[in-house]
């Protein structure tokens, strides 16, 4: 196995599992703040003690996401040396920016709320948790702004040798239009996955009868409104910055639609089984004129196929293969579509449930309430899987391809690749356990065990 598989097989495992825990912590911040907010507002116990719930629970999942985090900034320079050393002038700067302004806002007031409490006065202990949920997502805005960097690059000249980019425009790299249509979708993914989980969680304590039973009444209320509200947003998020790829990256739409040839109006695939190497369908159920109205909100505009895309990028980047894995980006955005389907779906159905206040439920929505914590995470992680490998083969779209931004097989073995992501599957897979345990003990504890 050559040293460039094997880099690529463990930052996408290490960054997928990191990924796990980002959106939770985004989603459940604010909603502990809500629930902070509301005893503050009301004097309620209760709220203050699902505060405190879902606060231990969002504890727990922010000391693991940031454990798992840290180990990617290592590899950048590792694993990944040619492509630190080509753009490390611009990416380094966001993620400066990340640690040592949102992360350690975040951290701190974090320390102050869990500390904090009964010993400051109740609207300052509820604006620290509100600081911590900014800090939150704070971070993920410049996680982005160096990701969009490779998406779509701005702001920035070439070294007069050609050997690296140069940043020339901060402002530029900040107001990139594509970090304002990921960072909305993203943040409104974060907000789903904390209400799913609020959700999954309030709905397992009804069925077993629980002593608490009004307050997880009141939090399934909460959780049911906030992730109905996640999932409108996380679709229109999606559907505007699949519009903006149409300019920024075509190529991806092509691919994630396995559109071979040019058309317009376009179509949309409900189900494609194609030839990759011949680039034709072998056989394909799709609507006609969808693709064009999802791309242009009409159903006429011309969505141009893979083959044009392909001579477009020989003609203007030089002799090479541009296509992406079309199966892979192909599959990652149904699953990424057909999860937040399900997820409207079973979020309405809880809204009815609660409109209604009919908190008992048959096995098999009980079932369905506690099972649809996944869907989120299926669609987080098809959704990064589709934004990263259908920017293959570029790591920096336009400017520098993966296969040379590795660190070259004399400084980095594939021996020690191996070796490192051997033992990173053995950490994360304790990791992933310890959190596991942690999330159902104290989930199955109830109010009481989070005092």
């Amino acid at each position: 196995m050559d040293t460039l598989l094997l880099a690529r097989l463990q930052f996408a495992f290490t960054s997928v599992f990191h990924f796990f825990f980002v959106p939770l912590t985004l989603g459940l911040s604010i909603f502990t703040a809500i629930m902070e907010t509301a005893w503050v507002r009301t004097g309620n116990e209760k709220y203050r003690k699902l505060a405190q719930f879902w606060g231990k629970l969002f504890l727990i999942n922010f000391a693991v996401g940031v454990v798992t985090g840290i180990v990617m900034e290592f590899q950048f320079g590792m694993n990944w040396s040619e492509y630190s050393r080509f753009v490390g002038d611009i990416f380094g700067v966001p993620l400066a920016i990340e640690a040592l302004l949102a992360f350690f806002l975040e951290s701190t007031f974090l320390g102050i709320w869990v500390f904090g409490r009964d010993k400051l006065p109740k609207p300052v202990h509820a604006a620290s948790i509100w600081l911590v949920a900014i800090g939150s997502n704070l971070s993920a805005l410049w996680i982005l702004v160096a990701n969009s960097f490779m998406q779509s690059p701005v702001g920035y000249n070439m070294a007069a040798d050609g050997s690296r980019a140069e940043m020339t425009d901060f402002s530029a790299l900040l107001f990139n239009p594509y970090v304002w249509k990921q960072f909305p979708h993203v943040i409104a993914g974060g907000i789903v996955t904390g209400g799913f989980l609020v959700i999954a969680i309030s709905s397992w304590h009804l069925i077993r009868g629980t002593r608490e039973r009004q307050a997880f009444q009141t939090s399934m209320k909460f959780g049911s409104i906030y992730a109905f509200i996640g999932t409108i947003l996380v679709t229109l998020a999606g559907h505007t910055q699949m519009q903006d790829l149409m300019k920024s990256q075509p190529m991806k739409v092509a691919a994630a639609e396995a559109l071979w040839e040019s058309e317009n109006p376009a179509s949309f695939s409900l189900f494609t089984v194609g030839d990759e190497k011949e680039l034709k369908d072998i056989f394909a159920l799709r609507i006609p004129g969808m693709l064009s109205f999802l791309a242009y909100n009409s159903f006429e505009g011309e969505v141009k196929g893979i083959k044009e895309l392909q001579l477009e990028y020989e003609e203007k980047y030089g002799p090479g293969n541009y296509i992406p894995s079309v199966i892979t980006a192909y599959w990652s955005f149904r699953f990424m579509v057909g999860a937040g389907t399900l997820m409207l779906l079973v979020s309405l159905l809880a809204i009815f449930k609660v409109i209604r206040e009919n908190y008992t439920f048959k096995p098999w929505i009980g079932a369905l309430m506690f099972w649809s914590f996944l869907l989120p995470y299926i669609a987080n992680s098809a959704g990064w899987i589709l934004a990263e490998m259908g920017r293959q083969p570029w790591i920096v779209f336009g400017l520098l391809k993966t296969e040379d931004a590795v660190s070259p097989s004399s400084v980095v073995s594939s021996g020690e690749l191996l070796l490192s992501m051997t033992a990173f599957l053995i950490i994360y897979g304790l990791l992933a356990f310890v959190d596991l345990f942690l999330l159902k003990k104290y989930a199955a504890a109830g109010l009481e065990a989070a005092e």
